[in-house]
């Protein structure tokens, strides 16, 4: 068994590796909070909270790493735009109640019930939806609308940023090509000093220690129904995120400690940072690729990852130094990221095979695109339900109610 032969001797040496694997995922993590207007300190602590909680409903088995997942930060910009920060967090908090649904679900009937379920011609054109809608927020910040920014230096300084993010994306060479954002987003802010667009004194303010913002969550069944079905595809994906790590480590984690396990601590993990303010919680595949090619597969590495986010968090400066990236550097990287996002529904339908041209795959896919793009809204009295909630549902109810082809045979897993 690989568990007898770790890579990494000792506790200093797995606390250095530990803050390695953090680096890998810290572009990534911020940039969540950095769009979405919420406390980058607070995602860190709910990103080393939320592995905790994993590990313990694991029992410290799966060397992954949980932080803030991409796939809610446009129904997070909905959210506090219309509800504001404290109810979009109660909404979210709810989330973690698909992750627990499907939990149960796997116990009781295998994780092969997912499949039925939640098919690639559900999943797939939801995720694409979910990177296509972001894809104007991508473009308006890039081009500096609604800034203090001029076009022409915005221009500048994002299609540096997004060339600095493809080049190092395409051509770096093992830890360095897990971290194009890191690169995109120092050399746009390197830019960014030498064309004077940086304003320190948010730094020079801020203290060395402080408490990360902490939001009490507030509860409205609007927000609720709006949010809930977003999980969806971030748990199905988490699936593929857990066959992932398997097949590096050479474990099966789907059979031991179990995918309901994991299904479950993913869940809690989510749950529990929007309980405290923070965005919700996926696994990292950046980081999943560090464990590959460094190969450490022992999981107290993600254990000493999770004890410098909660740490850091407290360092009052890194969240002001954060703060003080422009928005037009965050547009270079996202035109990327945002479009990574639609890409991984196109190959969840490429690998699986789906006839696009068969009627019933048809219907669902073309449906969910057009609701998707063009904004469907469909309203219950005071509740109205649309963007990827809509989607989600209406992909799941035409999976079940459109009868499969004949000669349509599930994809096996």
């Amino acid at each position: 068994m690989q568990h007898e032969t770790p890579t990494v001797q000792g506790q200093p040496k797995q606390a250095f590796v530990g803050l390695q694997m953090l680096f890998v995922a810290f572009g990534a993590l911020v940039l969540v909070p950095l769009i979405t207007g919420l406390d980058a300190n607070t995602a860190l602590l709910t990103a080393g909270v939320g592995t905790l909680l994993f590990q313990l409903c694991t029992g410290r088995q799966v060397p992954i790493f949980l932080a803030s997942s991409f796939a809610f930060i446009a129904p997070i910009q909905y959210g506090v735009q219309t509800w504001g920060i404290a109810t979009t967090m109660g909404g979210l908090v709810f989330t973690g109640l698909v992750y627990f649904a499907l939990s149960v679900l796997v116990k009781l009937r295998g994780a092969g019930a997912l499949e039925r379920i939640f098919p690639p011609v559900v999943v797939g054109p939801v995720i694409i939806i979910i990177g296509m809608g972001l894809a104007p927020v991508a473009v308006d910040m890039a081009t500096g609308k609604g800034s203090a920014y001029s076009y022409e230096d915005a221009i500048l300084v994002s299609l540096v940023t997004l060339v600095v993010t493809l080049v190092t994306a395409v051509f770096g060479k093992g830890m360095f090509k897990l971290i194009p954002i890191m690169f995109g987003i120092t050399a746009g802010y390197i830019l960014c000093l030498c064309m004077g667009l940086i304003n320190f004194e948010p730094v020079l303010a801020a203290a060395w220690f402080s408490v990360p913002t902490l939001t009490t969550p507030e509860f409205k069944l609007e927000a609720i129904l709006y949010l809930l079905p977003i999980a969806i595809a971030p748990a199905v994906e988490h699936v593929g995120g857990i066959m992932a790590i398997s097949s590096v480590t050479g474990k099966d984690f789907l059979k031991k400690p179990g995918l309901h396990r994991t299904l479950l601590g993913d869940g809690v993990a989510t749950s529990a940072a929007s309980f405290l303010g923070g965005p919700p919680n996926t696994t990292y595949a950046e980081v999943t690729g560090a464990v590959m090619l460094t190969r450490n597969f022992n999981p107290n590495i993600m254990t000493w990852a999770a004890v410098w986010a909660i740490a850091i968090s407290f360092c009052g400066k890194v969240g002001a130094f954060l703060s003080t990236i422009p928005t037009i550097v965050m547009g270079g990287i996202m035109m990327l990221v945002f479009g990574s996002i639609a890409v991984v529904g196109m190959s969840t339908l490429i690998r699986a095979k789906v006839d696009v041209t068969e009627a019933r795959n048809l219907c669902i896919i073309s449906v969910v695109m057009t609701f998707g793009i063009g904004g469907m809204f469909v309203n219950f009295g005071e509740v109205s339900l649309k963007g990827i909630s809509l989607c989600a549902v209406v992909a799941i109810l035409l999976n079940l109610i459109l009868p499969k082809a004949k000669n349509d045979t599930a994809v096996e897993q």
